[in-house]
């Protein structure tokens, strides 16, 4: 399995996916050799082999950040290093399935589908199309992701959302994609002991009748916070008690700084920088409502957490969680006056605000890992399956 992160040292929802997708493929018997770019300890990994394929160690603060802080060229020296370690590793290793995790291992995937008779699955968390939230991003990065595909023996999506883009942005056949959609694994994240006092203003809000509204990502433009925040203040300027928690940290975080200062709702939006760990779930815990604001957003594992934590949900159209979900709202990106109108409606509504809480939770329950390894052990044998239909 080629990958680019594994918790504890990811930046955001591929490595956490990739954690629990192949922690659930070995429960069903399948031996794993995972490789990442860098070189660090996984001390809750003992069920597979993490592989390092560089000498990098990872940022102290955001992981690996090799997908993120690095330059463009920073980014294709490391994809050459680990093209380089898999095929050593090709030398004495024969695999019976190559699966590859986004573009950034695509590369990879390829050489290893050249070197040994196994087939190659590209999984497909996110494209460029939705990275840069536009037809355009990066042409060196489209063209990976185009041979990719097109070498890939089976295609797995997160999404419909996604298994269409890439049968209209890269004219790959429609049958040669499965939609896997991602899970969630209750047990796996255990109690979790809120601290009040983490957010200690903000329940004290609460107690004064304060909606707190949270979105928790990366700030780049794929994610429409800029959007979000717009709403935000429209929402404000019908009902004052709403607050904004904007948990995370990215390129466009000055810029919503000061943006939130220029509408005027300053005093009603927080910043916690990046989070992880305890931080991270008592982000959720504190909040009410969930915001997924994103304009291209394959799936959104950040919103089945937000589920679990009890918040209600509100996502964007774009969206691919809403494809699992029935209970939530949902807007266009674009679209800020509706998305103020559900901001106040759930804020001024109890009723509507348990029914999103409770109906989410209980959809979310019965998503499983399970199904999720059941399809890529299957992806693993098509070409058997094939053969032996024929």
């Amino acid at each position: 399995m080629l990958g680019w992160e594994l918790p504890p040292h990811n930046s955001g929802g591929l490595g956490v996916a990739c954690y629990y997708m192949a922690k659930a493929i070995a429960k069903k018997g399948v031996d794993i050799d995972f490789v990442v770019p860098y070189q660090a300890s996984h001390p809750n990994i003992s069920w597979m082999r993490v592989l390092s394929a560089t000498s990098i160690r990872p940022g102290k603060r955001k992981a690996t950040e090799l997908a993120y802080s690095l330059n463009y060229d920073q980014i294709r020296q490391v994809q050459k290093n680990y093209i380089g370690f898999v095929e050593r590793y090709l030398e004495t290793n024969t695999p019976d399935a190559i699966h590859a995790h986004d573009w950034l291992t695509m590369q990879a995937g390829i050489r290893a589908r050249q070197l040994v008779d196994a087939p190659l699955i590209v999984h497909v968390h996110a494209t460029e199309f939705d990275r840069s939230a536009s037809d355009h991003g990066n042409p060196l990065i489209h063209e990976i992701e185009y041979n990719g595909l097109m070498m890939a023996d089976r295609i797995l999506a997160v999404s419909n959302i996604t298994k269409q883009l890439i049968v209209h942005k890269y004219r790959i056949p429609a049958e040669k994609i499965e939609v896997v959609h991602n899970a969630l694994d209750p047990q796996s994240l255990g109690a979790h002991h809120y601290d009040m006092r983490t957010y200690r203003y903000l329940e004290s809000l609460r107690n004064e009748g304060y909606t707190i509204v949270t979105v928790l990502t990366r700030f780049t433009v794929q994610k429409g916070l800029t959007h979000f925040m717009q709403a935000a203040a429209r929402a404000s300027q019908r009902y004052d008690r709403l607050v904004f928690l904007f948990a995370g940290d990215g390129e466009l975080r000055d810029e919503l700084i000061s943006m939130a200062a220029d509408l005027g709702i300053s005093d009603k939006v927080f910043f916690t920088g990046f989070v992880r760990g305890k931080q991270w779930r008592d982000s959720y815990s504190v909040s009410d409502v969930f915001v997924m604001s994103s304009v291209s957003e394959p799936f959104g594992l950040t919103a089945l957490e937000a589920a679990h934590h009890d918040c209600a949900l509100i996502v964007t159209k774009q969206s691919g969680v809403g494809e699992v979900l029935n209970n939530i709202l949902r807007y266009d990106f674009w679209d800020i006056d509706r998305l103020a109108d559900q901001l106040v409606g759930i804020a001024t509504s109890p009723a509507l605000l348990s029914m999103l809480r409770h109906g989410a939770k209980s959809e979310y329950a019965r998503l499983s890992w399970h199904d999720v390894a059941e399809k890529c052990i299957r992806a693993y044998h098509h070409r058997q399956l094939i053969g032996a239909t024929v």
